[in-house]
């Protein structure tokens, strides 16, 4: 996984590009009609139901646009909201406050939405051992703030990208020639290039796995796409040898079933892929 330092840099670069992509060469409406020197006061309003999440970001793009702003936080990221609560206050140049509004709700709306998801996911596998993951399956160019939502709704986090783990996946197993030669090849370059990676293989049956299980140094041995009986018969198959993890359109009403397999981890795209952002406002007070 990545570090605290190469995250930091993510969510930054994030701040950056966005404040670029919605101010440009100014705030023309604020700077139009709203003095410097004019000062205001805004709360962060709740229309919705669901895990708060965003609040952490919300402070670091306020510190961004103007570090005199001042924020009264009332609600941490992972609290439970509803509709009427605030989550926090804000204060300073109403120009700044202007300008930080529509990324802090339009990040604060999709993480919100995130951690719920994954929190609805979190308690159906509640006294099961399985843990849910996120996916690759984010939205170009805010990977970081989606995977921060999802560790904020109890989730954890699958690799951050192609470079923070060794993921060997069906066309991969295919181009190098099968599994076996997938594998070899795979930790082969790993120790020429002095890189430390784990590598997660893709079994597409179980006499895939059986292959996988001939050769070592797999961490994780993902069951893609497995009816339950297989998913049983892998993990029977697997036993202590690695990691196991299933995935393949996994939902609400089948993720608790998979877990039951015996499953360490269930991998799901919908977490970040198919969310309705929460109902967020940003109101003067």
């Amino acid at each position: 996984m990545i570090s605290k330092t190469q995250f930091d840099k993510e969510i930054d670069l994030i701040i950056a590009n966005a404040i670029r992509e919605d101010v440009g060469d100014g705030d023309h409406s604020s700077l139009a009609c709203i003095p410097e020197s004019a000062t205001g006061k805004a709360k962060l309003l709740v229309k919705d139901t669901g895990i708060l999440a965003g609040v952490d970001f919300a402070i670091q793009v306020f510190t961004y646009v103007d570090p005199n702003l001042e924020v009264e936080i009332l609600l941490k990221d992972g609290t439970s909201v509803t509709h009427g609560d605030i989550a926090f206050y804000v204060s300073g140049s109403s120009q700044s406050i202007l300008k930080a509004e529509r990324l802090v709700l339009n990040a604060m709306q999709r993480m919100s939405a995130i951690a719920t998801k994954t929190k609805h996911f979190v308690t159906l596998l509640e006294g099961t051992k399985t843990k849910i993951l996120d996916t690759r399956k984010t939205t170009p160019g805010i990977r970081a703030l989606e995977k921060w939502a999802v560790k904020i709704g109890g989730g954890e986090n699958h690799r951050f990208a192609l470079y923070d783990m060794v993921m060997l996946k069906d066309n991969h197993i295919d181009f190098a020639g099968g599994i076996t030669k997938a594998i070899e090849k795979t930790k082969q370059y790993l120790s020429d290039h002095n890189l430390d990676l784990k590598i997660i293989v893709e079994a597409r049956d179980l006499n895939e796995i059986k292959e996988i299980l001939k050769t070592s140094g797999v961490y994780r041995i993902l069951i893609d796409n497995f009816n339950y009986e297989d998913t049983k018969k892998a993990v029977k198959l697997i036993g202590n040898t690695c990691l196991t993890e299933s995935s393949g359109g996994i939902n609400e009403e089948t993720v608790r079933k998979y877990a039951e397999c015996g499953v360490d981890y269930i991998s799901s795209g919908a977490l970040t892929h198919s969310v309705y952002n929460l109902d967020l406002s940003l109101k003067a007070v």
